[in-house]
């Protein structure tokens, strides 16, 4: 165990925590390198911690430690490190969740594919939330529970073994060589989950889980467990608003997506998703037993969407993921049609996924079309009717359009659709999700929040507080970001008549599709395919470091959108679409526009910019 040194240091470096560790959802790009994330981070707050240098400033100047606080930020990284400390482990051992529960699925999960059975065991009570017959059932997991009175207790196993303890404190002495795993639970914060050096393997699996089915502990609360550990014991009281708070949330979503059924609120945009999948899969698994499960995508939509659905198809039995095109000259409702009737002769059951408008080249299909192409009754090879899909519509980009409600296009089939609250609902400013379902699907959702609860994705009570404060505002700041949007898109054309954009058309706008994101596609030179498209990536890369370097207030290289202020550049292909197969990525530059900011210095410097090239 480390001396006073450290633990003095964690006390100091509370007093003087940087503002944007808490505050901020995404990060600088042009300061992050994804394949040291955490390492480089740790690498130089390690070098201040040897010096004790603890100032705001020097904290501030770190590199950035994960491009987005879902997938980890300092304060998380800084509580693995203070618990690696104590513990004589790497911090890489380490791995804080939001999630009571997702620490232990992950190493279920990691198990299940290789085969192995995994003994878990634990004092008291476990959490109410875990179905371990759902877990067996729709996951296919293979676990014994083993009640003991302590960690001494845990006897040496062929099984892999996880020890779970619910005590005040962190159990630093309290992984024995007999423990694969410690996972210490938090009933307020979230949970901890500890690896014994001899299975370091297991520790990408589980960043893994952490990157695509829930969250990383919040900054928030990673900064009350630090200063739990420091002897500190104060916290912010936001619990008793909570009920409060969720009431607030949920009337607003009804209102925004015109629906009657009560909406499922989750700790981000990928935590309901996966809720979505599985209570989908548990329901197919309970009315069509023995039937195979497809799950439809579209190769080039959101890498996280993407990566999360091919995830579920490999550890859960009979599930295929299916590739829906629908970008790039192929139509969405064409895709629709020709998938499901393979389906249909298939006698299996289709839930598909698709982006309205789709991300990154901001098209939209023929609806009406679509509503027929999905409500077509199509029949098997032997004549039955076919199972009717489910159409999951990721509504990130424009979360303010009615496609569930009451004679809206997407009514009369079954329909559920979700967003990420990390955008447009918070402004930016936590990460939380959200979905609905329209009347025919809204059976469906009894299901979904059972699977949110046994992952524990349920947003936080700080989440709920944000979005009951910034959901109200929502519509109007789109339609503000879109007029920014449209002014600076009609500005570049003007500009640099050359470059093609895709951004949604008047005619969709007035239809209500006001998102404030558009794709750049600049102009291009060279001999070759090869040149041509490194002559357009140096341009992008060179356009985004000249609004930084001028508008550093404003400009900045990151990969959302739908914040409260100021512009964010990005390159899908490097960021959004980070798991998308090559061949289909589109190294483009994506702008995000917010309803506060100089538009006329943008402008102004994209002028500059065309002037250089």
């Amino acid at each position: 165990m480390e001396d006073g040194k450290t633990h003095n240091y964690i006390k100091d470096i509370l007093k003087n925590v940087p503002k944007d560790w808490i505050n901020l959802t995404t990060h600088r790009l042009d300061i992050y390198d994804e394949s040291q994330a955490k390492n480089q981070f740790l690498a130089q707050f390690e070098a201040l911690f040897e010096k004790d240098v603890c100032d705001t400033a020097s904290l501030g100047n770190l590199p950035t430690a994960f491009d987005y606080i879902r997938l980890g930020h300092p304060l998380s990284c800084i509580l693995e490190w203070y618990i690696g400390k104590q513990m004589n482990l790497s911090s890489n051992n380490i791995i804080c969740f939001s999630s009571k529960t997702m620490p232990l699925l992950a190493v279920l999960r990691k198990n299940a594919l290789e085969g192995r059975t995994t003994q878990i065991n634990f004092t008291g009570k476990l959490p109410q939330v875990l179905d371990f017959e759902s877990l067996k059932a729709v996951y296919g997991y293979r676990f014994e529970l083993n009640r003991v009175s302590s960690s001494a207790d845990v006897k040496k196993s062929l099984s892999s073994s996880v020890f779970i303890s619910q005590n005040e404190s962190i159990p630093f002495n309290e992984l024995n060589e007999n423990i694969d795993f410690l996972i210490h639970i938090d009933e307020d914060l979230g949970s901890i989950i500890m690896v014994n050096d001899q299975n370091e393997e297991y520790i990408s699996e589980i960043q893994h889980v952490r990157r695509r089915e829930t969250i990383a502990m919040t900054p928030a609360n990673a900064l009350v467990a630090l200063k739990k550990v420091s002897g500190e014991h104060e916290r912010k009281e936001i619990a008793s608003k909570k009920k409060e708070n969720k009431a607030s949330v949920l009337n607003s979503i009804k209102e925004i997506t015109s629906t009657t059924c009560t909406p499922i609120i989750a700790s981000s945009g990928l935590s309901i998703q996966y809720a979505l999948l599985m209570g989908l899969i548990n329901d197919a698994v309970e009315k069509h037993p023995g039937k195979a499960i497809k799950i439809i995508v579209p190769p080039n939509c959101y890498g996280g969407t993407n990566d999360q659905a091919r995830r579920v198809a490999t550890a859960v039995s009979g599930v295929e993921v299916l590739d829906l095109p629908v970008d790039d000259g192929n139509d969405m409702v064409k895709s629709v049609d020709a998938v499901l009737q393979n389906i249909a002769a298939e006698d299996a059951i289709p839930y598909i996924i698709a982006e309205i408008p789709t991300n990154p080249r901001v098209e939209v299909p023929d609806l009406i079309m679509l509503q027929k192409a999905l409500g077509k009754k199509r029949v098997t090879k032997n004549g039955d009717n076919a199972i009717s899909p489910v159409f999951i519509l990721d509504q990130t980009f424009c979360p303010n359009i009615n496609f569930l409600g009451e004679g809206a296009v997407l009514s009369n089939v079954r329909a559920i659709s979700y967003a990420s609250g990390s955008k447009f609902p918070s402004g930016g400013r936590c990460t939380a999700g959200y979905c609905v379902a329209n009347v025919n699907a809204s059976p469906l959702m009894k299901k979904i929040e059972h699977h949110l609860h046994i992952c524990d994705n349920e947003a936080t009570a700080l989440q709920y507080e944000i979005l009951a404060k910034q959901l109200p505002s929502m519509n109007q700041r789109i339609s503000d970001a879109y007029a920014n949007t449209r002014e600076f898109v009609n500005y570049i054309k003007e500009t640099l008549p050359n470059a093609k954009i895709n951004f949604v058309s008047e005619a969709l706008a007035k239809e209500g599709f006001t998102p404030s994101v558009f794709s750049l596609d600049l102009p291009t030179k060279g001999e070759t395919d090869e040149e041509r498209e490194d002559y357009k990536r140096q341009l992008n890369l060179k356009l985004i470091n000249l609004m930084i370097k001028n508008i550093p207030n404003e400009s900045k290289y990151c990969v959302s959108y739908g914040q409260l202020k100021g512009c964010y550049w990005t390159i899908p292909a490097t960021s959004t679409q980070g798991t998308t197969k090559e061949g289909d990525k589109d190294y483009i530059a994506r702008v995000a526009l917010s309803p506060t900011m100089n538009l006329e210095l943008h402008k102004k410097v994209f002028f500059e910019f065309v002037e250089s090239i």
